[in-house]
């Protein structure tokens, strides 16, 4: 009996296989005729490997398989493959990796082709001329939105650079660029082939359409070591120094150092001299910051692990500040003795320096992000404060009731120390994610004007720098976006 019942269940199986009509259903479901002729883990799959434009099975409608990736394209099973012991295997990593790749070539052919790109509906020069002239909007809202139609249709043009060095730019890699306060020069870190880092200023005088060249000036500083944060400093005058953060590496300490502007060939203007190299022994610094505030004088702060040191580089004077965390973020307030600074543990807290860090008193604000706080900035008045995190969250804080006024999204990131850029005479926020997108957003009502494709390849290493000025090389220049990426310099100016 149990025989028989055995038999007539193999027997039906065999004929639901036969039947044509479950031949085609399971093939939707799992794979289709052709797999059964040749298995998902022969050669030839591997060889041909899935489409670019394909999506993963979790977003279709076939069943994930432990294991393997369909091909919604080619309506089939690939296998994943380890990684280990195959000159090219296919993974999860490198599918994604092809479909960001072909994501961001298919943005870069759309920004060639199409020379306007408006953002939002009735969007356009006419009808922001006729909202004015019939009163609707005021002169200030006016600028606001010209400026984001403005920034709409920025083009992407390659910038020219000039070295005594030709064969340095063609193998060293940009790491950073930071600009003046007044736009005229850009502070560059660059990651030498041989391993190491050196700097140069790149002058901005020469920026102008339609050709865009600039000169790199040089110096003989070379490290080995890692830079963790950079700013500019107005020791001797405006931005007369650079405050860089250096990684321990080895025997050697971590150190704060100000290097001169005037070391750099060429890079100071005339009448100035030449400026003080000072380097103080710091561990392990996360940010740093300098203080144009009156009440601290000739000072910056660096962040490090579970301390705040604020230095004063004249009398050596050192103060610190016992935090719960590692300090990533830093910014000095212009108008008030406070020094803002954000935490891996997600806090937002100022420090005002007039109280001793012996009282209880020297916390003042705080502010509370879901993940580790990359960048914070105060706006001008002083009154809002604007912060980005490891989660890709980018809030604008008001710092009277500190409640959250707005929040801006699209941002990606999930472990980079992520810089944020505002620049309210633009109205606009400025942020590179982990995906090679540098994204700008209206600073007033939150919305995402622009989604720039970086021009290379996406990657962890390729990850752009990016500077933004109402005035690029001096008072008269223009507006624009400069972009670091790789060994190039590009400039997106406005038309």
């Amino acid at each position: 009996m149990h025989k028989s019942s055995w038999k007539s269940r193999r027997l039906g199986r065999r004929n639901q296989w036969q039947n044509p009509r479950f031949q085609q259903h399971s093939s939707n479901a799992r794979w289709d005729t052709r797999t059964q002729q040749s298995p998902p883990d022969s050669d030839h799959d591997e060889e041909e490997g899935p489409s670019t434009s394909s999506s993963t099975a979790g977003s279709s409608s076939v069943p994930d398989l432990p294991g393997y990736y369909f091909d919604a394209e080619k309506n089939r099973y690939f296998r994943l493959l380890p990684g280990h012991n195959n000159c090219n295997p296919l993974t999860r990593e490198s599918i994604q990796q092809k479909e960001m790749e072909h994501k961001r070539l298919r943005l870069l052919e759309e920004e060639d082709k199409q020379k306007k790109k408006i953002t939002r509906m009735g969007f356009n020069a006419y009808s922001l001329l006729q909202k004015s002239k019939l009163g609707f909007l005021s002169v200030p809202s006016y600028c606001r939105l010209a400026h984001e139609l403005r920034v709409s249709c920025m083009q992407r043009k390659k910038v020219q650079i000039h070295s005594s060095d030709p064969s340095a730019l063609a193998s060293d890699r940009f790491n950073l660029i930071l600009a003046d306060t007044n736009s005229d020069r850009l502070f560059t870190v660059n990651d030498v082939k041989v391993g190491g880092s050196k700097y140069g200023i790149i002058s901005l005088r020469g920026l102008k359409t339609p050709t865009l060249r600039v000169h790199m000036h040089e110096n003989l500083y070379f490290t080995n070591r890692k830079v963790n944060s950079v700013c500019w400093a107005s020791l001797n005058h405006l931005d007369s120094h650079i405050l860089l953060c250096l990684m321990g590496i080895a025997e050697t300490p971590g150190c704060a150092t100000l290097l001169p502007a005037s070391l750099f060939v060429s890079s100071h203007t005339a009448g100035d001299r030449p400026g003080m190299l000072c380097s103080f022994r710091i561990p392990g610094a996360w940010s740093c910051a300098w203080s144009m505030n009156s009440q601290a004088n000739n000072c910056f702060s660096t962040g490090l692990s579970r301390w705040v040191l604020v230095t004063n580089v004249v009398t050596g004077h050192r103060q610190s500040f016992g935090t719960s965390s590692d300090v990533l973020a830093q910014q000095f307030a212009a108008m008030t003795p406070l020094l803002f600074n954000g935490c891996r543990s997600g806090e937002i807290f100022a420090i005002d320096m007039r109280c001793r860090n012996e009282g209880k008193n020297w916390k003042t604000t705080r502010l509370f992000h879901h993940s580790a706080v990359t960048s914070v900035q105060i706006l001008q008045e002083e009154k809002c404060l604007m912060a980005s995190d490891m989660a890709g969250t980018i809030k604008l804080w008001d710092l009277r009731t500190t409640k959250c006024v707005k929040q801006y999204e699209g941002h990606v990131n999930e472990y980079a120390l992520l810089p944020l850029h505002v620049h309210e005479e633009e109205g606009i926020v400025v942020a590179v994610g982990q995906d090679c997108y540098t994204r700008i957003w209206s600073l007033h009502d939150a919305q995402l004007l622009r989604t720039i494709p970086s021009p290379h390849p996406t990657s962890r290493a390729n990850i752009p720098s990016v500077a933004f000025s109402s005035r690029l090389g001096g008072p008269r220049g223009a507006p624009g976006l400069l972009m670091a990426v790789q060994q190039d310099l590009y400039c997106f100016s406005y038309s």
